[in-house]
């Protein structure tokens, strides 16, 4: 059974893990970032998927060449070395103009390792308006939680970026996940996933309860409306995810969109679960799904709920 602890205080994720950060002079700060943060950045959609963005993510794989070629993460592209050992900033990407600056290699842990994805950070950083991520465990963690999102291919079109499939976000790491309603019934983003219970919070006139190849999906039927009632169904909602994660049982939230109805359960949850404020969960989800955006009517029954779990309301919902 996993364990949930919590500080108080807006924390990077619901099992507040630690971070730390490297900032040297006239240069972005280098900042580790976990597994599920680069792959919710990878899984990123407005009408198709952000990768095909041309100033969205930046994602370097430090590690050697022929590692590189064997397999990487999809879009990486290879950090180069010049005759110094030196890496030098990529020729494909202007790394000043891109919002998410990651880089990999193949197990760094800490910032105080100094191995290659160190190394190639600091030269990222040079360039870079925002912060250079590291990823925590580096390409073998990595592909150890996600080995859907490792490939061979190095280049891609336009058209194959915006066709990328983009799986449901992650909210609690490896137990949580968010998305829309057709992924919720998409057998292969259910299988890599390994998804074991589904919530579709839809418009239809009736609940339902029924198992869909090995998943047991629950619907609650809510539309997305100001006048709306979902705050009926968070207790229920959340009791039926605490079951699940509580014996590492992964489960899928899912609206029609994947921002409104379903955003507003992950936070109501995040809430009841974990203990935090409406403000920390929310900006907590908002880090995750940046376009999520629950309707105004449930974020007045969200502000409801916390006066519910904390017996008083802390958070000004006028500043979500």
């Amino acid at each position: 059974m996993r364990s949930f602890v919590h500080t108080p205080g807006v924390s990077t994720g619901p099992l507040d893990i630690c971070s730390c950060s490297l900032v040297l002079a006239a240069m972005a700060e280098i900042i580790m970032c976990e597994p599920f943060e680069l792959y919710n950045l990878l899984n990123q959609r407005r009408c198709v998927s952000r990768l095909a963005e041309i100033n969205y993510l930046c994602l370097v794989d430090a590690r050697e060449t022929q590692d590189y070629y064997t397999s990487h993460i999809v879009t990486a592209i290879n950090g180069k070395l010049d005759s110094k050992d030196t890496f030098l900033l990529p020729e494909v990407v202007e790394v000043d103009s891109m919002h998410h600056v990651v880089v990999y290699d193949s197990n760094t842990s800490c910032l105080q390792e100094q191995g290659r994805a160190v190394d190639c950070a600091q030269t990222l950083a040079k360039a870079s308006l925002h912060p250079v991520h590291v990823v925590r465990g580096g390409f073998e963690k990595f592909s150890a939680l996600y080995p859907f999102l490792r490939t061979e291919k190095i280049l891609y079109t336009i058209m194959e970026l915006e066709n990328l499939k983009v799986y449901p976000v992650e909210i609690v790491p490896e137990l949580l996940y968010m998305g829309d309603q057709k992924q919720s019934v998409d057998t292969i983003v259910l299988r890599d996933l390994k998804i074991s219970a589904v919530i579709s919070i839809s418009q239809s006139d009736a609940p339902e309860c029924r198992s869909i190849k090995g998943n047991q999906t629950i619907n609650i039927p809510v539309a997305d409306t100001v006048v709306s009632d979902l705050y009926s169904s968070f207790g229920r909602i959340c009791s039926f995810i605490g079951s699940h994660i509580n014996v590492d049982s992964r489960v899928l939230l899912a609206s029609r969109q994947g921002r409104s109805r379903c955003s507003a359960v992950a936070v109501a949850f995040l809430m009841h679960h974990l203990k935090y404020s409406l403000e920390e969960a929310w900006k907590y989800v908002l880090k995750c799904k940046p376009a999520m955006r629950p309707n105004s009517g449930f974020l007045q029954q969200l502000s409801d709920w916390e006066l519910h779990i904390m017996g008083t309301k802390l958070t000004d919902i006028s500043g979500l």
